[in-house]
């Protein structure tokens, strides 16, 4: 008898004698297994970049809901976006009259009553140039259209008078409609006045808070997160508080820069209302490269008004010059080190915040785009891993002392690192 299981087996001859035989197992060959789902078909590239969709429209979904709460929340949120850019700038002076004896108190009232002080001064200076300046402006106004009408009649466009007529009224009621989306656009921030105080002190109640106690409330937010990214979420907020703040000194150097550059030029030139374009164009500055130019047109349509088209053109070279040392200089040296925000990406970001939110977005898009910016770098880098304590007592705000807890209630072993950036 013959085993075939792989076993010895005695058989014959070979078996009489003692000799051992072994019979090789039966290997049995299946057929392969073909898959037929749909995971299985797909190449790997179809299969990634289907991966890479869906979780890029769920980003893309969760951003657009942001948005557009933030927009119907728009009489808060941009209160509350200037007292944020104001802070950036008022905290570091109120940490150096603390340093130097003054109470907390009265180191931020004095400067609220500083920074007061400054935007009043601008405005009465710029309104009492504007007064002055409107002098005889009738006859100014009537003298400059004949000579603008002379000139272009005896162009070689071969203009007649009337339509020479008829192409003023169309850009005077060109003008007219497009101020009227500039004035709809301004009132969609606040609807009417009841608005517009309301935001401005909601603004100054927020910037006396974040003045008072930052800290308390940075605290707070950050204990808002779980315990193992607080440490992350702390050291993003202090890197992103500090691009805010050379954010909006770099800006106040380049507006100041732009508005003596233009204004000295208006003056030079004698063109009218030197003072207020100056103003003017110190203000337009703080929305980056967009703000400038709007402003220096202004500039040179009141030369063309006030003066003759030479000295417009000479103003506008005037203009375009200033804007030339901004874009080549101020911005990439000065702004793009302090920022760390391409040029371009300074246009894209002003642009789409412009679409988004008229005048208050494109006036916020580069401090939002930058603080994001290093943000995100600081905890992609990992760098606040090597920072994180484990245990730390809490801050002592008077202020949130003051918040009525429920019985029983402790209040978490947590503190985050000092910073000067919070001072």
């Amino acid at each position: 008898m013959m085993e075939t299981d792989g076993k010895p087996a005695r058989s014959g001859f070979f078996g009489v004698f003692g000799r051992r035989r072994t019979v090789p197992p039966i290997l049995v060959e299946l057929p392969p297994s073909h898959g037929y789902g749909v995971d299985e078909n797909l190449p790997a590239g179809i299969r990634l970049a289907a991966a890479w969709s869906w979780r890029l429209l769920a980003l893309a979904g969760a951003l657009a809901v942001f948005i557009f709460i933030v927009i119907q929340l728009r009489l808060i949120v941009i209160p509350l976006l200037v007292a944020v850019l104001v802070s950036a700038l008022l905290v570091p002076f109120v940490g150096f009259l603390v340093r130097h004896r003054f109470p907390k108190a009265l180191a931020v009232v004095v400067a609220l009553i500083n920074t007061f002080a400054i935007l009043g001064g601008l405005i009465t200076l710029a309104v009492k140039q504007i007064a002055i300046g409107t002098v005889g402006l009738n006859e100014r106004l009537a003298a400059s259209y004949e000579s603008l009408k002379a000139v272009l009649l005896a162009s070689p466009l071969q203009l007649t008078e009337p339509e020479l007529n008829a192409f003023l009224g169309q850009a005077w009621d060109a003008i007219q409609a497009d101020s009227q989306v500039f004035v709809s656009g301004a009132l969609s921030v606040g609807s009417s006045l009841g608005h517009l105080v309301t935001g401005f002190l909601l603004a100054l109640f927020s910037l006396l808070f974040i003045l008072i106690d930052g800290k308390g409330i940075w605290s707070w937010i950050v204990r808002l997160f779980p315990h193992g990214a607080r440490a992350a979420i702390d050291g993003a907020g202090v890197a992103g508080w500090t691009t805010l703040g050379n954010f909006a000194r770099v800006q106040i150097l380049v507006a100041s820069i732009d508005a003596i550059g233009i204004g000295v030029g208006a003056a030079l030139l004698g063109v009218p209302l030197a003072i207020p374009i100056g103003v003017l164009v110190f203000l337009g500055s703080f929305i980056p490269i967009v703000g400038a130019v709007a402003t220096g047109a202004v500039a040179v349509v009141i030369a063309l008004i006030f003066n003759d088209w030479v000295v417009a053109l000479l103003m506008l070279g005037v203009v375009l010059l200033v804007q030339q040392i901004e874009g080549h200089v101020l911005q990439p040296l000065i702004m793009g080190t302090a920022v760390k925000v391409h040029p371009l990406g300074v246009v894209l970001v002003v642009a789409a915040g412009a679409l988004l939110a008229g005048i208050a977005g494109a006036l916020f898009a580069v401090p939002i785009a930058a603080v994001l910016n290093v943000m995100i770098s600081y905890i992609n880098s990992g760098a606040w891993r090597s920072e994180q304590t484990a245990s730390a007592p809490v801050f002592a705000s008077s202020l949130w002392q003051t918040v009525p807890q429920r019985p029983g209630f402790r209040r978490p072993a947590y503190r985050l690192k000092k910073s000067a950036s919070h001072d």
